[in-house]
């Protein structure tokens, strides 16, 4: 078994909280990343997500848009109004593409926005992408977003 894409990664160890409230897609992700040499911790909601982000202070932050109780947008916004977490990258992950979603995403706070189903090396692109940066180096006039997959 071959461990170089693992060793080859400059950013090995760098901590990604992984936020979806649904199960399978959750356990996937944090797989994934953990075999590309990321730390990984989960959770599956909003406030979960917020309270792991001021506990764990991760080095990036994956979260699901449409999460029960308290929203990707909504724990967005918390996390960019607490000084503690305000510098974390936080990429959206969501299963819509419309204009509005995007904006939204924007407007809540987000440095980047991956359109589900993603390409796992889509979303290790843009982790790779934000990790170097610090939130205010970021272009925060337009987030990267992933088409989805219609080459037809």
């Amino acid at each position: 078994m071959s461990t170089s894409s693992t060793m080859a990664n400059p950013q090995s160890g760098k901590h990604i909280l992984v936020v979806d409230d649904y199960a399978d897609a959750l356990d996937i992700w944090a797989i994934y990343l953990q075999t590309m040499g990321y730390r990984v911790s989960t959770a599956a909601d909003g406030l979960s997500a917020v309270a792991q982000a001021e506990r764990l202070l991760p080095d990036l932050v994956v979260l699901d848009l449409e999460l029960p109780g308290l929203s990707g947008f909504e724990a967005a916004k918390r996390l960019r109004e607490n000084p503690a977490t305000r510098e974390i990258p936080l990429i959206a992950a969501t299963g819509y593409s419309h204009a509005r979603q995007l904006d939204l995403a924007r407007q809540s706070g987000f440095d980047a926005v991956v359109v589900k189903p993603c390409d796992p090396d889509m979303l290790v692109q843009e982790i790779e992408r934000l990790l170097p940066a610090r939130r205010e180096q970021l272009q925060p006039s337009r987030p990267a977003v992933e088409q989805p997959h219609n080459n037809g």
